[in-house]
């Protein structure tokens, strides 16, 4: 697989694992997945996102991947001037995942349309061990396929 095929694998990897993991949490208590991918378009459009039906799910759905690709990308792009990136995947990729939890958290909702949920100690407990485990750690392994496919 060439150097763009690995970075494209793990964002629709990532995005997926971690869109599993918000539609099984939220649907455990009752929220249905349109829903869930509407609330990420309503960072773009606000409380509108929520009366805008499949449209905004979609929207929300291709948001999603985008981010999933953007954060593979970065991972890959940091890797190029530090090795230890590639080096130790799985430390670094679980350190970048709880970076990228903080990073959306901290600073991309907060600069968004949307609003801060309430704070359930459930949905940060299990998020930041998915950011490490299931975001970060599997694009740090795709992002070193493609550093490797990239000669570096």
């Amino acid at each position: 697989m060439k150097r763009a095929g690995w970075i494209v694998a793990g964002a629709l990897v990532i995005g997926t694992l971690d869109a599993a993991y918000a539609i099984i949490f939220w649907g455990m208590r009752g929220v249905g997945p349109i829903r869930i991918f509407q609330s990420i378009a309503a960072g773009l459009l606000g409380r509108a996102a929520f009366s805008g039906g499949l449209r905004t799910e979609a929207l929300g759905l291709a948001l999603h991947y985008f981010i999933a690709l953007g954060i593979v990308v970065v991972y890959w792009i940091a890797s190029r001037y530090l090795p230890l990136l590639t080096q130790r995947p799985i430390l670094c990729g679980a350190i970048y995942g709880v970076l990228v939890y903080l990073f959306m958290n901290y600073v991309v909702i907060p600069l968004s349309a949307t609003s801060r949920s309430r704070f359930l100690l459930s949905w940060v407990v299990c998020s930041v061990i998915v950011h490490a485990f299931l975001i970060g750690a599997p694009a740090a392994l795709f992002a070193s396929a493609a550093q490797k496919k990239s000669g570096g």
